[in-house]
C-alpha cells in the first residue's frame, strides 16, 4: 500500500521582533492559529491534532504548553509537545499523517527569548554540568571554537564574513516579517562586540520573540480544496554527538546524514534545489551546513552562501525565534515554492537545526 503524499496548505507567522512586549505568548500562538486557515476553506474542526513546540526553559515554567493549549486550539484535541525546534514538530506531524491515522493537522512553534534574563543560561543548562558548564562553557564558545577551526583551516577572513552577514540583514531588511530599521553593513558587523572570537555579535544569530504555524495534510485533501499543496518528499534528522570536543572539526556530520536521508527519499540532491532555506547559530555554521548539505565542497560554503537561491529571507542571523527558526524557514520556502509567474522555484530545501553548536539537525526537500 502506498502512502498518502503529505504537503503544506497553508502557512503563516507573525512578525518577528526583538522583542514583542505588547503581546503575551498566547496573543503570538492565537494570531498565528486565527490566521492560518484564512482562505484554505478548512477550520480548526477539520484539524486531527496539534502539535506545538517551544521550550520549558525559555518559557520559565514547566509543561509550559498546557498554558497554552486553549490559544494553539488543542482543547478536546489530540496534541503532542516537541521540546525542540518546530521543524521537528513538522517531522512529527508529516509522518502521523502519512500513517493514515489523521488527514490535517497544525504545527505551532513559539518562542520569547527577550522574557529570558539571560539568553546564555538557557543554551548553558545543555551542555556538560560538572566540567564544562562551570567555567562558562556553552553556545557562545562553542560557537567560537568551531569558527576559530574553520577559518584556519581554510584561511578565511573575518571580512569575507562581515559580507555574508550584512547581505543576510539586507535580505531581512527587505522581509516584512522580520522587524528591521535598517540592516548593519560590513565595516558595522565588524565593529559589533566579540561574542567569541572571532565573532563578533552581528556573527551570531539574533534572539526575536515570534510564532509561525503550519497547516499539513494529504494531497487529496488538498485537491478538493482547490489548492495545489507544496509536497514535503523527503525529510531527514540526524545529531552530532554531546561531548563538543569528539564531533568532527571543520564539519557537520549530522547535517550530511539528515541531507541524504531526505534526498535519498525525494529522489534530488539540495543541489538541485531551486530554494535553499537553512538555519545557522553563527555566520560559521551557516557555512558548514551548506557544505554538508552538499551545496560546496570544504571551505567554499562562501560561494554558495553567496547565491541569491539561499537565504532569501534572510536567514537566522537576523532573526533566530529560538525553537521556532526551522518552521519559520519551511514557511519562507512554502512561500517561495507558490509564487506565481514564470520561472517559478519547483523544489526547495530546508534546515533546522538546536542545541549547543548546531548539534542537533533537520533537513526536508519540497517540492512543486
Amino acid at each position: 500500500m502506498s502512502l498518502p503524499r503529505t504537503g503544506i496548505i497553508a502557512a503563516t507567522q507573525t512578525q518577528l521582533r526583538p522583542a514583542w512586549d505588547s503581546a503575551q505568548h498566547i496573543d503570538l500562538i492565537s494570531a498565528v492559529v486565527t490566521d492560518v486557515f484564512k482562505g484554505t476553506g478548512l477550520t480548526l474542526d477539520d484539524v486531527d491534532f496539534i502539535i506545538d513546540s517551544g521550550s520549558d526553559v525559555l518559557d520559565g515554567r514547566s509543561i509550559s504548553n498546557c498554558g497554552f493549549l486553549g490559544a494553539l486550539g488543542a482543547h478536546h484535541k489530540e496534541e503532542a509537545r516537541v521540546e525542540e525546534d518546530g521543524l521537528w514538530a513538522a517531522l512529527y506531524g508529516v509522518n502521523k499523517i502519512r500513517s493514515g491515522s489523521a488527514s490535517v493537522g497544525l504545527i505551532v512553534a513559539y518562542s520569547k527569548p527577550s522574557e529570558s534574563e539571560n539568553i546564555d543560561l538557557y543554551w548553558s543548562s545543555m551542555v556538560e554540568p560538572f566540567y564544562q558548564r562551570p567555567v562558562g562553557f556553552g553556545q557562545k564558545a562553542a560557537l567560537g571554537i568551531q569558527a576559530q577551526r574553520y577559518l584556519d583551516a581554510h584561511g578565511i577572513g573575518d571580512a569575507d564574513l562581515a559580507d555574508l552577514v550584512a547581505k543576510r540583514w539586507a535580505a531581512a531588511a527587505q522581509n516584512d516579517r522580520v522587524a528591521i530599521d535598517a540592516g548593519p553593513d560590513a565595516a558595522a558587523v565588524l565593529a559589533s562586540g566579540e561574542a567569541a572570537a572571532p565573532l563578533t555579535d552581528l556573527m551570531v544569530s539574533r534572539p526575536v520573540d515570534g510564532a509561525v504555524a503550519i497547516l499539513l495534510g494529504t494531497e487529496d485533501i488538498a485537491s478538493r480544496l482547490g489548492r495545489s499543496p507544496v509536497i514535503i518528499s523527503g525529510m531527514g534528522t540526524s545529531m552530532e554527538t554531546h561531548a563538543f570536543s569528539a564531533r568532527t572539526a571543520g564539519g557537520l556530520d549530522s547535517v550530511a546524514n539528515a541531507a541524504k536521508m531526505a534526498g535519498d527519499r525525494a529522489g534530488w540532491a539540495a543541489a538541485e534545489a531551486d530554494v535553499v532555506e537553512i538555519s545557522g547559530s553563527s555566520v560559521v555554521g551557516e557555512l558548514l551546513a551548506l557544505e554538508a548539505l552538499g551545496l560546496a565542497d570544504a571551505g567554499k560554503g562562501m560561494d554558495a552562501a553567496m547565491s541569491d537561491k539561499v537565504n532569501r529571507s534572510g536567514g537566522a542571523l537576523p532573526a533566530d525565534p529560538i525553537m521556532a527558526t526551522g518552521l519559520v524557514r519551511l514557511g519562507e520556502a512554502y512561500r517561495q515554492l507558490t509564487q506565481a509567474g514564470s520561472g517559478s522555484p519547483s523544489r526547495a530545501i530546508v534546515h533546522g537545526t538546536g542545541g549547543v553548536a548546531m548539534q542537533t539537525n533537520c533537513v526536508f526537500a519540497l517540492e512543486v
